[in-house]
């Protein structure tokens, strides 16, 4: 037991580490650790409960409760039975985002902060009509990719989300919009790098498409990624394969190198042979995404670059004109910059979309998420030192 000492005020106690971890250890171990059935996926919430001594369908229950109705109360889970709902509201909890702030855009679009259990903040993005209903999720508060047209980079990785705060953003945004029930897209698109978060974000993945859950079927997720080489030839065996993006935004090493620094490790060549040798079914394709900076990246010879370099590679071109923001040493291309990019590619025979920016008057649009003000713990920055 931590006992509580007094002392004059002003006067500086110095504990060493030694101390401090026993007294958080001794603290920790007055009272056993509670399973977050936020973090569960299914086979593992069933050996939680047979462990306790209940059936193991009651697994299926609790996720249809939870993911398919909303409820998080045991004791409305009228199904289940007295000791049951007793057990679960005595030996576990269900932690789920805080919804803070609410914006809403002039096209439809809106961006949600959520606060975690720990006070750190991320932002969610609901965009409407897409042509379907479409969720941006973040894997990460913060970034380390550190992109050079991309406010979240700027924020530095403050840490790693886990999984059931990944799909809590996704409950959250059922409940706020009131969509229990309507079909959704979700986007692995918003703070973060997705596979620099790997385990994480694939344990998300897995609940949000169980089938006694969301039941999401992952031709409905989008997951981006700038290239991290190793955890994208991994994905390539997973079980729940979403669609694949490719953050590209340039042709060539020189230009990719400027603008994204992971490009120095993994080369737009190394990137390129990964995505020909990634599994696709026969109808899929790779989307790259491609922002266009003005004067950066968006001529004509860097199009016809794009053209060559994708020549063989079963993919789609998605052209992002930077969303600008201040912080962001870019400019925004004409649209007709725009068109012209557009019409080489399309004249090389390459599927190419132009996305229309949506819920930039609040700075919800690609590359605009960014929660300022959050630092980094003494343990994470140290972790960096080392």
């Amino acid at each position: 037991m931590v006992i509580a000492r007094h002392r004059p005020r002003g006067l500086m106690v110095r504990y060493t580490v030694r101390q401090v971890f026993w007294s958080v250890r001794d603290t920790v171990s007055e009272a056993p650790a509670r399973h977050d059935l936020a973090e569960l996926e299914r086979p593992a919430l069933e050996a939680a409960l047979m462990a306790a001594g209940y059936e193991r369908f009651r697994a299926r229950q609790l996720f249809q409760w939870i993911y398919r109705r909303g409820v998080v109360d045991p004791a409305r889970m009228s199904d289940l039975s007295r000791d049951l709902r007793e057990a679960l509201a005595r030996d576990f909890v269900l932690t789920t985002p805080t919804l803070v702030h609410r914006e809403r855009s002039s096209d439809g679009t809106e961006k949600f902060l959520l606060r975690l259990a720990d006070g750190r903040q991320i932002e969610s993005v609901f965009i409407p009509d897409t042509p379907s209903m479409t969720f941006c999720v973040s894997t990460q508060v913060g970034c380390a990719m550190a992109c050079a047209f991309c406010l979240t980079g700027r924020m530095g990785l403050v840490r790693n989300l886990t999984a059931g705060e990944i799909v809590g953003q996704v409950r959250v945004l059922v409940d706020a919009l009131a969509m229990r029930g309507v079909r959704f897209n979700i986007v692995l698109m918003g703070m973060g790098e997705p596979l620099h978060n790997y385990d994480a974000t694939m344990t998300a993945l897995r609940i949000l498409a169980d089938e006694f859950g969301f039941a999401m079927s992952p031709r409905r997720i989008t997951l981006s990624t700038v290239g991290l080489l190793p955890a994208l030839e991994k994905l390539a065996h997973e079980p729940v394969m979403p669609n694949l993006a490719i953050s590209l935004h340039a042709p060539t090493d020189e230009q990719r190198g400027e603008l994204v620094p992971l490009n120095k490790k993994y080369g737009v060549a190394d990137v390129i042979a990964a995505c020909k040798r990634f599994p696709l079914k026969r109808r899929n394709r790779i989307t790259f995404e491609y922002v266009l900076l003005s004067g950066v990246n968006d001529r004509p010879e860097d199009a016809r670059r794009l053209a060559r370099l994708l020549a063989g590679v079963k993919s789609k071109v998605n052209l992002i004109p930077l969303n600008a923001a201040p912080g962001i040493p870019f400019e925004r291309p004409a649209d007709d910059a725009v068109s012209r990019f557009a019409q080489v590619l399309a004249d090389h025979h390459i599927t190419v979309s132009v996305r229309k920016s949506r819920g930039r008057d609040i700075r919800a649009a690609c590359g605009q998420l960014i929660v300022e003000g959050q630092k980094k713990s003494p343990a994470q920055q140290l972790a960096v030192i080392l």
